[in-house]
């Protein structure tokens, strides 16, 4: 499974990649404007540190005005994932970008039959949002488990990108779903490393030591 970083916070996936298990990054306009920073800026920034698939996101919504972006994005960056919303111009951008060799992040997924069409374009990456789905009571994994279900079926290319991560179980559960890749925002990555019992297992070895050595 690989794990992506769902931030724009360079200090932050510097931090996170010292352990190189970091595979990938998704950004999007909201976390470029928390960064403060330009967004071509922050991320040639990225790339410099992440060598592997960077989602960027544009707030182009029609099929000239998003392949533009992308054009741009490409230009940035040799490693450029272009992000798409969930649409019907959405979707004729992802399949017009991959069809010259752009690879494409369907984003904005809460379905099955969502994630289906976007498989359909030849889009790299499909994101269901596992969090917001929770939000309004429906099972944010029992739709992943059902788009890897079906893309499965069919040998779809098209790999899950789990996102809106809430917390360690939801990462946890998209692994054992056989999800392709998970996007973690750093907290969470953090609290990946933690346990209680490791705490007081490191605590009691040192103690121990120190007994010993008295």
């Amino acid at each position: 499974m690989k794990f992506f970083l769902d931030t724009a916070d360079v200090d932050a996936i510097r931090k996170a990649n010292e352990l190189r298990m970091v595979d990938g990054i998704t950004t999007n306009p909201t976390l470029i404007m928390k960064s403060g920073k330009n967004h071509r800026e922050v991320i040639g920034e990225i790339s410099k540190i992440i060598k592997g698939p960077i989602s960027v996101e544009g707030v182009g919504l029609t099929f000239d005005e998003m392949v533009s972006e992308a054009e741009n994005f490409v230009d940035w960056i040799p490693n450029a994932v272009i992000k798409v919303p969930m649409t019907k111009e959405g979707l004729r951008t992802a399949s017009h970008l991959e069809s010259r060799g752009i690879p494409v992040n369907v984003t904005l997924v809460f379905s099955p039959s969502q994630a289906l069409l976007a498989a359909k374009t030849g889009a790299s990456y499909v994101s269901p949002f596992v969090g917001r789905l929770d939000d309004i009571g429906q099972n944010g994994m029992k739709v992943v488990d059902d788009i890897v279900r079906i893309f499965s079926n069919y040998k779809f290319k098209t790999e899950v990108i789990v996102a809106s991560v809430r917390s360690v179980s939801h990462v946890v559960e998209a692994a054992k779903i056989g999800a392709h890749i998970a996007t973690i925002p750093p907290k969470i990555y953090e609290e990946m490393w933690n346990h209680e019992l490791t705490d007081k297992g490191i605590k009691k070895f040192l103690d121990d030591y120190k007994k010993s050595k008295a």
